[in-house]
This record gives structure tokens, C-alpha cells and sequence, in this order.
């Protein structure tokens, strides 16, 4: 009989903010989303900044946001190494929107300080985080 469940870690940098047995795995791989169950064909792929959302063994749902790294998966094990990566509850909306409208207005003006590659990677940050925090709200 196949296992109902995986090991999930998340890591970044700077700590361990998940180690635990989770029922279900989604997270924004490189190349779109990506949904991962017990049984999932091992895969090594970069991921994007955006939501990793699991469903806890006990049936919890739990939101984190991850600004970019690599997923591994094995048989009945996941592993988010990322960049940075913060709890859900912990982004601050304010600051999340402050820096979509600083990256807006970098993108629009061509004497910004700020390249437009930079602008780009600040925006798609700043709308990951803001995709977590409307999420939560529901």
C-alpha cells in the first residue's frame, strides 16, 4: 500500500521554518505551479518567488512565502530550499505594497536607480507576497 503522506522540510538561509508530515505539497515551481502527493516522481527543479501551501497530516492548511530557491522531491520526501522564505502570518502588507508601487514607478521612470531587471524581480516579490497575504484573509 502506498504512503499517504510526505516529510516536508523548508528552509532558507536564515532558519528552519518547517519540518513535519504533510498530506499535500503546492508550491510556484520555474516553470508554473506545482502540486506534489505522496507517490510524486522524484524532481529537482528551481521554484519562483511565491506561495508554498501545505495541508498539515492533521488536515491544517498553512501558507509561507518563498522568494525563490530549489524544490527537491523524493519518494516521500520534500525539501524547499529557499532564498528567503517567511510564514504567511508574518509578511506585512504595507511594506509588501510599498515595494510594488516603488517597483512600478522604477519601471516607468528610466532614470530610476534601480535597473529594470531589478524593478521586475522587486515586483514579482512584492506581488507573491501580497497573492499570501489575500489568501490568508479568505
Amino acid at each position: 500500500m502506498a504512503t499517504q503522506t510526505l516529510n516536508l522540510e523548508v528552509v532558507s538561509a536564515e532558519r528552519r521554518l518547517f519540518t513535519g508530515v504533510v498530506q499535500t505539497v503546492q508550491v510556484s515551481g520555474s516553470e508554473g505551479e506545482l502540486g506534489i502527493y505522496p507517490g510524486h516522481a522524484p524532481l529537482l527543479t528551481k521554484i519562483k518567488p511565491g506561495m508554498v501551501r501545505f495541508v498539515s497530516e492533521e488536515g491544517q492548511e498553512e501558507l509561507l512565502y518563498v522568494a525563490g530557491g530549489v524544490l527537491e522531491v523524493q519518494p516521500g520526501q520534500v525539501i524547499v530550499l529557499a532564498d528567503v522564505a517567511v510564514r504567511g502570518d508574518e509578511l506585512d502588507e504595507q511594506e509588501a505594497e510599498a515595494a510594488r508601487k516603488r517597483a512600478e514607478e522604477a519601471i516607468a521612470d528610466s532614470g530610476s536607480d534601480m535597473t529594470y531587471a531589478e524593478a521586475i524581480a522587486e515586483l514579482s516579490r512584492a506581488m507573491a507576497q501580497l497573492e499570501v497575504i489575500r489568501k490568508l484573509r479568505r
